[in-house]
């Protein structure tokens, strides 16, 4: 039995050590013989502590899997199996731009909705040119599990434009939803079924049970329409504001949690400028949760994932990824939501576009099955927002100045007008260093300012 080598992008994560412990629950499902991890110069000192965790994990669980850390890709990559990418171009610094400026134009500032969003994907998709260069020469048939937001249009950046059939991306949410629907209706998350229509951070899903009744109307009173309802907490980065039930009933599928910035925008706006003006704006707490994570991740004596990790959010990230990895490798044709290729299930987008939908895994990829049907509301949204993310995607592979202002005008949380165009204009000067592909819109601004 070959032995497996696994590349893990980002290595400095603090993510890394849920990664390791999903990879070592499935040690006997998995051949793994070694694992790199890679990260850039700004991040060394972050990967250096997290691979020492790691290291210490898989001692802990008897492994003799070979652990290595590096700064040089290239090295890593060769012959590589599977490659999971977890990274941030820019690192937290990047972030709080992404978020604050944003802001201070009035305008919801987000990591992977908004203005904040549309650059995270310029950053991170000019970033994965060198890689999947750098793939294509030293490990073509290797599988990438993309974990780097905004998932779905990287992802879809990854294989339609950049070459790389061989790329699921995925998301946490979908499965905390599931987790969130056994808990209300009392059952065993075997007992359901669900099933998503749409894009990374912008889907909806029903949920269905073994015995082929749908149960969506029974889980979204549950949540979000009784007098004291069991409120679905939203994922770490996100406020918890209540969302419309008339609207829900309307639409008559469960909301993704991102989808209070759309449907409760003002709200959350004023949000979102209360935290920055008591400094806690998202980029700034989760800081200080790394910084108190990586202080953990030193001390010599731990040797598992520490339950403070779940603070960080993001929770069930990594073992996805891990669930992925096993379910290609066995073939086993579990079921997963994923961003994939639509391949016509959602017939009124592009058929070789990038949805997240419901899948089977198996050893030729993901595999979507059947989504749900869509109301107006929700096709109509839908395909504003892939418009949008087309837009995004291919201002982000030419640099084109124009694609960035079209992208930032189909976006329905940026204002349209001359803030508009401030905003990215500011967006751009601010992340210079990262956008190289932008050189020349940059050199006219700074000439015009």
């Amino acid at each position: 039995m070959k032995a497996l080598k696994l590349v893990t992008l980002g290595g400095g994560s603090s993510y890394t050590p849920e990664l390791v412990e999903g990879m070592i629950q499935r040690a006997a499902e998995l051949p793994i013989g070694e694992w790199w991890f890679v990260d850039v110069e700004e991040g060394a000192w972050k990967q250096e502590i997290v691979v020492g965790l790691a290291r210490r994990m898989v001692a802990k669980a008897g492994l003799d899997w070979r652990i290595q850390s590096t700064l040089d890709r290239r090295a890593a990559l060769v012959d590589a199996d599977f490659v999971t990418s977890q990274f941030r171009v820019g690192q937290l610094a990047a972030r709080y731009l992404d978020e604050t400026l944003p802001l201070s134009y009035g305008m919801i500032g987000q990591e992977t909705n908004g203005a904040g969003g549309i650059f995270k994907a310029f950053r991170t998709i000019e970033a994965y040119k060198g890689i999947i260069a750098d793939m294509k020469e030293l490990c073509p048939q290797a599988w990438l599990i993309n974990f780097t937001n905004p998932a779905g249009m990287v992802t879809e950046a990854i294989r339609n434009y950049l070459g790389w059939e061989k790329v699921i991306g995925l998301c946490n949410i979908p499965v905390g939803q599931k987790k969130k629907a056994a808990e209300v209706l009392g059952v065993e998350e075997s007992f359901l079924m669900t099933r998503h229509v749409g894009l990374n951070h912008f889907h909806f899903h029903e949920v269905w049970d073994q015995q082929g009744q749908n149960r969506t109307a029974e889980v979204l009173e549950k949540l979000y329409g009784e007098a004291q309802p069991q409120v679905a907490e939203a994922v770490k980065n996100i406020s918890n504001l209540e969302f419309p039930i008339e609207l829900l009933r309307t639409i008559g599928q469960l909301p993704c949690d991102y989808h209070r910035y759309y449907f409760l925008e003002q709200e959350m706006l004023a949000d979102a400028l209360d935290r920055y003006r008591q400094g806690r704006i998202r980029a700034q707490v989760v800081q200080d949760v790394e910084e108190e994570l990586f202080q953990l991740y030193q001390d010599p004596n731990l040797a598992e994932k520490p339950q403070q990790l779940e603070e960080r959010g993001g929770a069930y990230y990594s073992d996805v990824a891990c669930q992925i990895i096993q379910a290609i490798y066995q073939d086993s044709r579990e079921e997963l939501t994923v961003s994939t290729v639509n391949r016509g299930v959602i017939p009124y987008l592009p058929e070789d576009c990038v949805v997240e939908v419901s899948c089977l895994i198996t050893a030729q990829g993901a595999i979507p099955l059947a989504c749900p049907a869509t109301g107006r509301l929700v096709t109509g949204s839908l395909k504003l927002m892939k418009e949008m993310e087309l837009a995004t995607i291919e201002a982000a592979l030419t640099g084109d100045y124009e694609r960035a202002l079209e992208a930032f005008s189909l976006n329905p949380l940026i204002a349209n007008g001359p803030r508009a165009e401030s905003l990215l204009q500011d967006l751009l000067l601010a992340h210079e260093a990262y956008l190289p592909q932008f050189a020349p819109a940059i050199a006219r601004i700074k000439e015009k300012r």
